[in-house]
């Protein structure tokens, strides 16, 4: 180590939450890829098939708040190390369950323990990482979670083949259960209780911050509760934009491979390829997301620029191009409009997390998972709207008009947004 240099363990932070991102995806995900086979080994009907799929996002969403309370109030070592043995736990329960209810019941204990991850790891990069590099970091947490999210989908079957669906969902849990141990034992929730972080590096971490008083949001006194923070004009729009960001990418994850077949043309086969091009294009927004983000922050010091000035424009363009599509025959030109519009989703997503960051002070957790929570109750929901839609219209390009005014109503919401920072000028000691 050389002491005239900050220490980076900062970035090591970093990658121990990205890893369990992907990881978290990886589990839940693996569930739709394996869905047809299940059905057919378990002889259940398509409700009971559709209740099973759904299940995780209504724990998931309910449970944001209350796993954000948690981890605020445990820390994130612990909660995330707890969060972690119950998804996989989960997992492992899905995999021998012999009857409908018990794989209902997997589902739900899984949508539990994964709804504190983000709300935890949103509140962890705000105490480790330097303002100028936040929103990266809140970019690499949502890449993790499109590379776990396209694991599932490349492995899921590979694994199947040969060893089942049962043994292979087993061997989904095990990674979960090996970094929760090493995550315990190697993580610390402030870098001031690491050894290994030398002085430079807290004085990084704790640059270009303000005091917190300049934030109402960041008050902590006897009557600061969630109700306060749900009454900010800010929460109702970061809320807003996290529901149409949310819906529409829940359409990409569900309906989007039988959209293809019924309104391009394209086999089964093919539609699998074409949604995991579309995945891949969220996957590199995120990335994209976070370092355009903090670019601007660096040169400007404007976080409404940074932050919902990237968010608007991402969904806009996103939601022009979707509208596009709708005009596209070729299923390839379409299908790139498309992934280009998810990769412009994406961009957005990291500046949700870090407005989080920016307004929560010391609720970060709260304010994330409130935000989370609505966003998935969209995405619960929009399966069940997307088929009503087409039940209704008997047209399944209709769908296509429906999110791009989804993705521009929520370019509206980052326009109004507002988040403010709590950008102490202490440094950790």
């Amino acid at each position: 180590m050389n002491p005239s240099q900050p220490t980076t363990v900062r970035y090591q932070t970093v990658g121990w939450l990205t890893l369990a991102a992907a990881l978290a995806y990886l589990c839940r995900n693996a569930v739709s890829v394996a869905e047809s086979t299940i059905r057919a080994d378990m002889g259940l009907t398509l409700g009971q098939s559709g209740w099973f799929m759904g299940a995780f996002f209504w724990t998931y969403a309910i449970f944001q708040v209350p796993s954000g309370w948690f981890s605020g109030r445990f820390g994130t070592r612990n909660a995330l190390t707890i969060f972690a043995l119950g998804w996989a736990f989960a997992m492992m329960g899905i995999g021998i369950a012999p009857v409908f209810w018990l794989l209902l019941l997997g589902q739900l204990v899984m949508g539990v323990a994964q709804a504190g991850i983000f709300p935890a790891s949103a509140n962890s990069i705000g105490h480790w990482m330097p303002l100028a590099h936040r929103t990266l970091a809140c970019g690499f947490l949502a890449a993790g979670m499109q590379i776990g999210a396209v694991l599932a989908s490349g492995l899921t079957g590979v694994f199947m083949t040969p060893l089942g669906w049962r043994l292979t969902f087993f061997l989904f849990a095990l990674p979960s259960v090996v970094w929760a141990v090493g995550f315990y034992f190697q993580f610390r929730d402030r870098p001031n209780q690491m050894e290994k972080v030398n002085a430079l590096e807290l004085a990084l971490i704790g640059s270009g911050r303000e005091t917190v008083g300049e934030n109402p949001l960041a008050k902590t006194n006897e009557f600061w509760n969630l109700m306060t923070i749900a009454n900010r004009p800010v929460m109702w729009f970061l809320c807003g934009q996290q529901i149409c960001r949310a819906a529409g990418y829940m359409f990409f994850a569900s309906w989007f491979p039988t959209f293809l077949q019924e309104t391009r043309g394209v086999s089964v086969a093919q539609s699998g390829i074409l949604q995991g091009l579309v995945l891949v294009g969220a996957l590199i927004g995120s990335l994209i997301g976070g370092m355009l983000t903090d670019f601007i922050w660096r040169r400007t010091g404007n976080n409404r620029l940074s932050r919902s000035g990237v968010g608007a424009g991402a969904l806009g363009i996103c939601g022009l191009l979707i509208f596009g599509a709708w005009f596209v025959e070729n299923p390839t030109i379409a299908v790139g409009l498309m992934a280009l519009g998810s990769l412009f989703a994406a961009l957005a997503g990291p500046c949700a997390l870090a407005a989080t960051i920016d307004i929560g002070g010391n609720r970060v957790p709260q304010v994330y998972g409130l935000m989370n929570m609505s966003g998935n109750f969209a995405a619960a929901a929009c399966p069940v709207l997307v088929a009503k839609l087409f039940q209704w219209t008997e047209n399944w390009n209709v769908v296509l008009l429906l999110f791009s005014g989804v993705y521009l109503a929520g370019a509206a919401c980052w326009v109004f947004a507002n988040p403010k920072t709590d950008r102490p000028k202490t440094t950790f000691k």
